[in-house]
Order: C-alpha cells, then sequence, then structure tokens
C-alpha cells in the first residue's frame, strides 16, 4: 500500500513514546459502535424479542454455546460478559477496514483496528493475564500453581513458554488475516483508478472481495472468543 500511517513520537517529550493515531481513533470509534449496540439491544426488552433485541438473544445464545463446550456452565457463565464483549468488538474492528477506507494526504485514518498488531497482541496479552488471574482467583493460587507444575516440577519451564506462544498465535492470527484482507482491498481499488475505461470491471472484484472479507471478520471473531475460552477452561477447572 501507498499510504502511511498517522504516527505520533516523542509525546509528552518522552523519546520512546510513539502511538498510531489512526489506530487509536478507530479503536474508539469501535468502542462506541459496541456500546451503542448494546444500549439499543437492552432499551425496552420484551418477551417477544423483535429487531436488535432479538439478534442479541442470538448472540447470547451463540457465546454461551461457545463457553458450554469448553467448560461447564456453573463455572462458565462468568465470562459471558466477556465473550459478548470480544465476538462484538473484533468483528465489529475487522469490518470497520472492510466497508470504506479513508486517506487524508498520505495517510490512512480510517482503517480496521485489528489490522495494527498492537491492538492484536495486546488484546492477546490481556486475555493471556486474565486467564491467569482467574485461574488463581478459582482455583485458589497454591493449587493453580501447583497445576503448571504437574505432572512432574519439569514441566514449567515449557507452561510458561506456553503462555508466551499462546499469546503469539492469539494476536498474529488475528492481525494477519485482517491485514492482509485490508492490502488486497487497497490494491483493488487502485486497479479500478488506474483501469479508468474499466473501472467497473474492478467493482465486482472489490465487492466480493468485500463480502469475502465480512465472512473472514466473522470467523476470526468467533476463533478469538472460542480460544480465549478454551484458554480459560484450562486455568479454571480442576481436571485440567
Amino acid at each position: 500500500m501507498d499510504h502511511t500511517a498517522p504516527i505520533y513520537e516523542n509525546v509528552f517529550g518522552i523519546s520512546w513514546l510513539s502511538f498510531n493515531a489512526s489506530t487509536v481513533l478507530m479503536t474508539f470509534i469501535a468502542c462506541v459502535i459496541v456500546f451503542i449496540i448494546g444500549v439499543l439491544a437492552s432499551r425496552n426488552l420484551k418477551m417477544r424479542p423483535t429487531g436488535v433485541q432479538n439478534a442479541m438473544e442470538w448472540l447470547v445464545d451463540f457465546v454461551k454455546g461457545i463457553i458450554s463446550d469448553s467448560m461447564d456452565w456453573r463455572t462458565g457463565k462468568t465470562f459471558l460478559p466477556l465473550g459478548l464483549t470480544l465476538i462484538t468488538f473484533i468483528f465489529i474492528s475487522n469490518i470497520l477496514g472492510v466497508i470504506v477506507m479513508i486517506v487524508h494526504g498520505d495517510d490512512l485514518w480510517w482503517k480496521s483496528p485489528t489490522s495494527d498488531a498492537g491492538i492484536t497482541l495486546g488484546l492477546a496479552g490481556f486475555i493471556i493475564v486474565l486467564t491467569n488471574y482467574y485461574g488463581m482467583k478459582l482455583r485458589g493460587t497454591k493449587k493453580y500453581v501447583k497445576g503448571l507444575m504437574e505432572p512432574v516440577p519439569f514441566m514449567l519451564p515449557f507452561k510458561l513458554v506456553e503462555e508466551f506462544t499462546n499469546t503469539m498465535t492469539l494476536g498474529f492470527r488475528l492481525f494477519g488475516n485482517i491485514f492482509a484482507g485490508e492490502v488486497l482491498l487497497s490494491l483493488i481499488t487502485q486497479l479500478a483508478f488506474l483501469l479508468v475505461p474499466i473501472t467497473f470491471l474492478a467493482i465486482v472484484p472489490m465487492m466480493v472481495w468485500q463480502g469475502f472479507s465480512l465472512f473472514i471478520g466473522a470467523i476470526q471473531a468467533f476463533i478469538f472468543t472460542m480460544l480465549t475460552m478454551v484458554y480459560m477452561s484450562h486455568k479454571v477447572a480442576d481436571d485440567h
């Protein structure tokens, strides 16, 4: 892609502190959209749901199924809000850059925040920390630490390495899929501008790829949520 990122360096005069303004902006927008969806879905609740409430109840049942497949529901119901937040936030974040991409000057401002590795790795790191926190909270610190050294204490270094690899795979999988989709969409758009006489020919593959990217965005949101619950079950369940 020919565009660049609006990077602000030396924030507050700190030489090592910098951030991508586009990523911050789009993350905020994704959070606002998720909040609005939550408000709309929870207002004027009816016994016979329609519209947004009906869609949200379907999503709740869907996330319940993901959790129930990973752990006992008596334990897993604690993580229903987490699962709902993850799947909606990641899906909205994934599709923001598919709908439209806005470039101001040479800087790309409107994109999917999940096409930034910093966001996906940060989110993955937060999930790994959260799974360890609930593992200690629900099982007790002593029992949890003992579980890290089972079946033999020699396994402890390997399990610590596993935490690192889980973070990397969880974050990079999401980043790679969304970033690759935006790159190809950008290339198709450039093709449309270069071949002005037959621009309509480029519109067809662009629309097809947008539809496919929506599907990929949904699949990646599901995979991230599912793996989160699998990792969580490994930490909180006594039989793991």
